[in-house]
């Protein structure tokens, strides 16, 4: 909710693709600065602990944000800062969030207990920008924000109830410059991740478009703040269908293919929603964007984990981060300034286009990554 209402905030505010641009440049420049920092501390600290701190933190930027809204004080300036805040946060929350999850569960229902969480997450990612586009148009942002903070409660709650301490198994790492480049020499070696992570940046830097919805929906489709919350559900739907589907499967062979092939259905969505002109048409793109980015989720996390030790794993998810945030993050911000320039549907167009020929040279240059079955060893 909290992601739309502050796009349409910019937007309203500035009526510039370029700003929207900028919103995904400060996601991701605390990210490349901090998550690094953020493996190293989720490799020595305790990591439940970590979550506390880093989810109080968002809750309190999330209240600022309704406050100077409800005070009629927000500026593109203040907006810029707590998006910024906020991304330095997720620095730290990710890995240790990341490197957690595979405390929840034992290691044969890691695929299906991650596609379960894609498929609850994505479902909160339809009901977000839907309630969060009706409530626009209703109430305005500062409902929005004000929601968002509240519900950080929850969120705090559910970590009081889980029973897993949050402890590192085997010995914790020390936060040094030398545990950073122990991560990065890890990765380094695994063909596979260092390949996934690759892939998952340049498709996303192409193909996201998420920062100039607010331009589909008031310029180009013209269904106002209400359409705007279908648009950013439309992923969503797609990610639930295909995350129930790989969470039915007991075994899934070849899954560097399937991943391959699924990033090429991403493209594909993408070049068909820059073209469209429909409402309807537009859903229909959004969705297979949307299941073809949560099968490749999907598999790309399961490989990670299953590849990683748990006392490096904080580490390893902070390299991720860079690609992982950096591709859609450095992607709303190329898309933004590209659409100032030649409109926002050529913009995506292209962006599709882009992702077609990097899913073509990673087939060709990395044939350990199409090749790849876990269930071969591989």
């Amino acid at each position: 909710m909290q992601f739309v209402a502050i796009n349409w905030q910019v937007y309203e505010l500035t009526h510039s693709a370029f700003a929207l641009g900028m919103v995904g440049l400060l996601r991701f420049i605390p990210i490349s600065l901090f998550s690094l920092i953020g493996g190293s501390v989720a490799d020595a600290h305790n990591r439940k602990k970590i979550l506390f701190v880093t989810q109080s933190t968002l809750t309190l930027l999330s209240f600022v944000l309704a406050l100077i809204t409800f005070q009629h004080s927000a500026n593109v300036v203040i907006i810029f800062l707590i998006t910024a805040l906020s991304a330095g946060a997720l620095a730290f929350d990710m890995p240790a969030r990341q490197a957690f999850f595979p405390s929840l569960v034992n290691r044969t229902n890691l695929r299906n207990a991650l596609a379960l969480n894609s498929i609850m997450f994505q479902v909160a990612t339809i009901l977000g920008p839907t309630i969060s586009g009706f409530a626009i148009a209703r109430s305005g942002v500062g409902l929005i924000y004000s929601v968002n903070s509240a519900s950080f409660l929850f969120v705090l709650l559910s970590l009081f109830l889980i029973k897993e301490k949050g402890d590192i198994k085997g010995l914790p790492t020390k936060i040094s410059i030398s545990s950073v480049l122990e991560g990065l020499s890890f990765v380094k070696t695994k063909t596979i991740i260092w390949s996934m992570m690759i892939l998952d940046f340049f498709s996303t830097f192409f193909s996201s478009a998420t920062a100039l919805m607010p331009i589909f929906a008031k310029d180009i489709l013209h269904v106002g703040p209400t359409g705007l919350g279908l648009l950013y559900a439309g992923p969503s739907a797609g990610a639930i269908v295909a995350g129930l589907f790989i969470a039915h499967r007991h075994k899934l062979r070849r899954q560097g293919m399937v991943l391959m092939v699924s990033v090429i259905f991403y493209a594909i969505g993408t070049v068909i929603f820059g073209l469209s002109k429909e409402l309807f048409i537009s859903l229909i793109a959004l969705f297979i964007i949307g299941a073809g980015d949560s099968i490749s989720m999907i598999i790309r996390q399961t490989v990670r984990q299953l590849e990683t030790p748990d006392s490096i794993r904080g580490r390893m998810t902070s390299i991720n981060m860079i690609f992982a945030f950096g591709g859609p993050q450095l992607g709303d911000f190329e898309a933004g300034a590209l659409a100032s320039l030649i409109g926002a549907p050529l913009s995506v167009v292209t962006g599709g286009v882009g992702t077609f020929i990097v899913i073509a040279i990673m087939l060709v240059a990395i044939p350990k990554l199409r090749n790849y079955d876990y269930h071969k060893g591989n």
